[in-house]
């Protein structure tokens, strides 16, 4: 799932990358270099480039990044295209319902495993355990709006959402099971106005005061950026996205190194360090791939950590 404006030329220029390079048969057993996909988001970046920089730190690989593509289903593409044989983030909520097409499980633990069986089975992939990041969705207000009407869980809007105004993705409206109509099923509540926008405009339309509250991504820098109060989702509505690489099946068996490398990541980075990590890009301007090699540089490339051969 996630954060920043999904711009209209990346999605042509990522499609038309795809279209060019997806020539079936050899393309998709290619095996000879490790190719990381990774989205339009500063988060699925700079998880890119962290897991080149760990495979470089630990092979004489060279690993081709490639950026900016729009969607999961995109990322999904390149993957059985052969364009990619690793994906730098994807969202077990966003995989049940997206590429499984699989009705939703609120319990984290089930829904990994779920997804883990069923792109083994149907698409001879890895989806490994969980960085321990998860990006959801969640409402958030300023701290102002927040003292102002003792707001901390959702269930507090229910006393006021009839005069306040809410902005949310504009796919929010229109998704299944998660979604608007489910929202308000759950929680029993609707609000005076809902607004759909692009999910890089909510946070600076709730720091303006344009908004009420906003429904956003829980690592997203920008709450840290603006202070912004993420309300608790206390009826737990929505699913668990939990964050994981994906590899095929090809390229780990061809390079068996992989695995324990991908694995050193596991569990490894918190949401809070996640969203810390968004918002020194997306504040403080730095490159996606400085963001990720100074935190490996940190944490000693997790050099401790034995992965799992």
């Amino acid at each position: 799932m996630k954060k920043t404006i999904l711009l209209f030329g990346s999605m042509l220029l990522a499609l038309s990358f795809l279209a060019g390079c997806s020539i079936g048969g050899d393309q998709a057993s290619n095996t000879d270099k490790i190719k990381i996909a990774s989205a339009v988001t500063t988060e699925s970046q700079i998880m890119g480039y962290m897991l080149k920089h760990m495979i470089e730190y630990y092979t004489d690989e060279q690993v081709e990044l490639i950026n900016n593509l729009g969607s999961s289903t995109v990322l999904h593409q390149a993957m059985i295209n052969g364009d990619a044989n690793i994906s730098a983030t994807r969202y077990t909520g966003t995989e049940l319902t997206g590429v499984l097409n699989a009705e939703l499980i609120k319990d984290p633990a089930e829904a990994l495993v779920f997804v883990q069986n069923a792109f083994q089975e149907r698409y001879n992939q890895t989806f490994f355990d969980k960085y321990g990041f998860e990006n959801t969705y969640a409402f958030m207000v300023t701290q102002e709006t927040a003292q102002q009407y003792n707001l901390n869980k959702i269930s507090d809007l229910a006393a006021i959402a009839s005069d306040i105004e809410a902005g949310v993705d504009t796919s929010w409206l229109s998704r299944e099971g998660d979604g608007f109509k489910a929202f308000v099923q759950e929680y029993g509540f609707q609000f005076k106005r809902t607004y759909p926008m692009q999910i890089g405009l909510v946070y600076d339309a709730v720091q303006a005061g344009e908004i009420d509250i906003v429904l956003g991504y829980t690592t997203d820098g920008r709450i840290a950026s603006y202070d912004l109060k993420v309300l608790e989702d206390d009826l737990k509505f929505f699913p668990p996205y939990e964050t994981s690489s994906l590899a095929t099946n090809e390229i780990l068996e061809a390079k068996p190194e992989l695995r324990g490398i991908l694995q050193r990541l596991v569990g490894k980075i918190s949401t809070d360090k996640m969203q810390e990590l968004n918002y020194l890009a997306d504040n403080n301007l730095m490159e996606p791939s400085v963001v990720a090699e100074n935190f490996l540089i940190e944490n000693n490339y997790f050099s401790n950590e034995e992965g799992e051969e």
